[in-house]
């Protein structure tokens, strides 16, 4: 048998398999098994560096909330990413939408990032990745540069992968107002 003809059978195997399992197939990105559009969010609680140091998801009941994943504080991506949440804010406000940010990074680095940054809204350490990877955002030891909206009963309504941090917020925003029935 040739080398050609053992790889078609080995895709047609694969395929065969693969389809066996019925149902539909999880979406998957870099950083594991997204949760699903339409159900609960998964649920948090994570150490901050604002208000009373610490945040859980289910504390912004009745409001939308943007919750976006990060690889590192200080870092080129992230710094543009937080800035433009950070500049945009008054409008996600104008949209009763809170904003969380979530990565590795310890309290302390959180507070120094957002004193050297000026940003006004939480960022949460997720140190053990558990959240990470409840929103199949982890990647070894960091968290993906993933963003997830949240609406205000608690179920997900948007998922972004692929995030390009200078337009990401605009993005979202765009999204916001579809979800919310605004014209923009």
């Amino acid at each position: 048998m040739s080398r050609r003809t053992l790889l078609g059978v080995l895709w047609v195997c694969c395929f065969v398999l693969l389809s066996s399992f019925g149902g539909a197939v999880p979406a998957l990105a870099l950083g594991g098994t997204l949760p699903s559009i339409d159900q609960p969010a998964p649920g948090f609680t994570l150490p901050s560096n604002s208000g009373e140091g610490i945040v859980s998801l289910a504390g912004y009941r009745g409001k939308w909330v943007v919750v976006y994943f990060y690889p590192a504080d200080f870092t080129p991506g992230c710094t543009i990413e937080a800035r433009k949440f950070q500049q945009d804010l008054p409008q996600y406000g104008d949209r009763s939408t809170a904003i969380l940010g979530i990565s590795a990074d310890d309290v302390t680095s959180h507070a120094e990032f957002c004193d050297a940054e000026g940003l006004k809204f939480p960022l949460l350490a997720d140190a053990n990745g558990l959240v990470s990877k409840a929103y199949g955002s982890w990647i070894g030891i960091r968290s993906a540069r993933h963003t997830f909206i949240v609406d205000p009963a608690g179920v997900l309504r948007a998922t972004f992968t692929g995030v390009t941090p200078i337009v990401h917020s605009r993005e979202v925003l765009a999204r916001l107002d579809e979800l919310q029935g605004r014209d923009g």
